[in-house]
């Protein structure tokens, strides 16, 4: 109340909480180090996926313990690192985060220089942040495993966990020979699923692999596919 009996309302009475509760879901961090952090992730979970030995530890990192090991602005290099296959150790990958802007072809040829002990590598992934150019792209074919190239965008959401997305398993050669044996099909015969597919560059295939897919949803009935890379 005041001198005159009016009753007054403290100025921003009833207003801190909900506007210190709506901070707690700002990222006060840089956008930067949250790309890392979600490409960071969604590749470890790929190579997971593909069998390789990956740490839980390492994929349940948060957002808040891995800035405070890299910073607001992580360093590429300290990115760097590489997966050993968990039931074949003689197939290693190497995943680097390039620098960015447009990678050149005397950026990728430095790069090619700086590998050592390449002999122990069975594959590469390359994470770029804009285009790689067609000249640095003939550059990496000097290198005798197979190179993956992925766009920093397209790996902040681990495109397998979408509500939407049916099941995919990549079946071994011998399920694959079962299945055509079954239905006595030729492996042309298949359903085609092509090479640059999101789902097979995810799971690393290669041409002539098949994929068991799994339907299944509220509205409609739980149905199984194949689908043949091409």
């Amino acid at each position: 109340m005041d001198a005159n009996g009016h009753h007054v309302e403290e100025e921003g009475a009833g207003q801190a909480a909900p506007a210190k509760c709506l901070s707690s879901y700002v990222d006060e961090g840089s956008i930067e180090s949250h790309r890392y952090y979600l490409s960071r992730k969604t590749v470890l979970e790929m190579l997971r996926d593909r069998g390789f030995s990956i740490p839980s530890s390492e994929i349940g990192l948060s957002l808040a313990e891995f800035r405070a090991i890299h910073g607001q602005s992580p360093d590429i290099e300290r990115l760097r690192f590489s997966a050993t296959h968990a039931s074949d150790p003689s197939k290693r990958i190497l995943v680097i985060f390039c620098w960015p802007g447009v990678v050149k072809v005397n950026a990728i040829r430095s790069l090619v220089g700086q590998l050592f002990n390449t002999d122990t590598l069975s594959g590469m992934i390359l994470i770029v942040q804009e285009q790689i150019t067609n000249q640095a792209l003939k550059a990496l074919e000097v290198l005798k495993f197979k190179v993956e190239v992925f766009q920093i965008t397209d790996l902040l959401v681990n495109i397998t966990k979408h509500v939407l997305k049916p099941k995919h398993e990549v079946l071994t050669n011998q399920q694959k020979q079962e299945l055509l044996k079954k239905y006595n099909l030729e492996e042309k015969q298949l359903p085609r699923m092509l090479q640059k597919d999101a789902i097979a560059r995810y799971y690393g295939l290669e041409r002539g692999q098949v994929v068991k897919v799994t339907y299944s949803g509220d509205i409609s009935q739980m149905h199984v596919t194949y689908r043949c890379v091409w």
